[in-house]
């Protein structure tokens, strides 16, 4: 007999969440989509998903529900609010959340949903940016039950490179967080560095072909080092505040914890004050802009 793929149901079609659903259906899976705003539908629906008046509909039609939202209060809302997944999921049901949010909120959400209907949760935070949704080579960091996270991985394998199980419900986003933090920094310095080599005259073109392969390398170098180089400011393939909010957590975390974080602390402040200039809702590729002299953001 012929085992049937899972209905999957897709909530959050933003920057990540329009490839990540595309590549489900590309992959022959029968895909739902909701979201708030229902004019980021079309790409998908051109695609092949199917789109659900309300999350209830999305539920009851699915067998895995995937989130991938903005912060930790959508979460709770798309989850525990009025309307929301829990008054429509069960114990056959299981929810994959792929955003990056607030761990301790994680585990707290994840035992309420399962005490109001009993269905299962996978922290499931990914690292590779839109280009890595667009290619199915993201890094999946999973929190939750083995059992569960095993059972995922022939559906999470079309948009992974690499699917890693870091413990209990919650240390998925512990792991994000971790990954924020080395991903914050690199990107900060990457602007200081490639405004000192332009002061002193290097082309700043070659810095992430002559960095390749170094000490120095590395996967935001090599994507947005090319866009810094050149001034290519107004795609925005992830934001400034994202990366902002995702050291709040950090710095939220190591104090729980009793951790020092001196240099996700100093990125943070660095970070504010440039979501302050206008640059929040900005592609970090601007940030080189805050270290020449025509810093003038439009």
């Amino acid at each position: 007999m012929v085992q049937r793929k899972p209905v999957i149901g897709f909530i959050g079609i933003g920057l990540m969440g329009r490839p990540m659903s595309t590549r489900l259906v590309q992959a022959g899976y029968e895909v739902w989509v909701w979201n708030r705003s229902a004019e980021k539908l079309s790409p998908v629906l051109d695609a092949g998903a199917k789109a659900a008046g309300s999350i209830a509909e999305l539920v009851t039609h699915a067998d895995i529900v995937m989130t991938c939202l903005i912060n930790t209060d959508a979460v709770r809302s798309i989850v525990l609010g009025e309307a929301g997944i829990s008054e429509s999921g069960s114990t056959e049901k299981l929810l994959v959340d792929f955003s990056s949010i607030a761990p301790d909120a994680t585990r707290e959400m994840a035992a309420e949903l399962k005490r109001r209907c009993g269905m299962g949760w996978v922290d499931a935070p990914v690292s590779g940016g839109v280009a890595g949704a667009e290619s199915g080579t993201l890094a999946i960091m999973a929190g939750g039950d083995r059992e569960d996270v095993e059972a995922l991985r022939p559906i999470l394998e079309h948009l992974s490179q690499r699917v890693t199980h870091m413990g209990e419900v919650g240390s998925g986003q512990v792991t994000k967080i971790c990954n924020q933090m080395l991903v914050s920094c690199n990107v900060l310095v990457m602007a200081e560095a490639f405004a000192l080599a332009e002061k002193a005259g290097v082309n700043l073109e070659q810095i992430p072909a002559a960095l390749a392969g170094g000490f120095a390398d590395s996967i935001p170098l090599q994507l947005t080092g090319p866009r810094m180089a050149r001034g290519e400011f107004d795609e925005v393939k992830w934001h400034v505040n994202t990366l902002l909010k995702d050291l709040d957590m950090a710095g939220d975390l190591a104090t729980a914890m009793g951790s020092a974080v001196p240099m996700a602390g100093l990125g943070v402040e660095l970070m504010r004050m440039y979501a302050t200039r206008g640059y929040g809702g900005k592609d970090p590729a601007n940030l080189i802009r805050c270290y020449r002299d025509e810093d003038n953001i439009d």
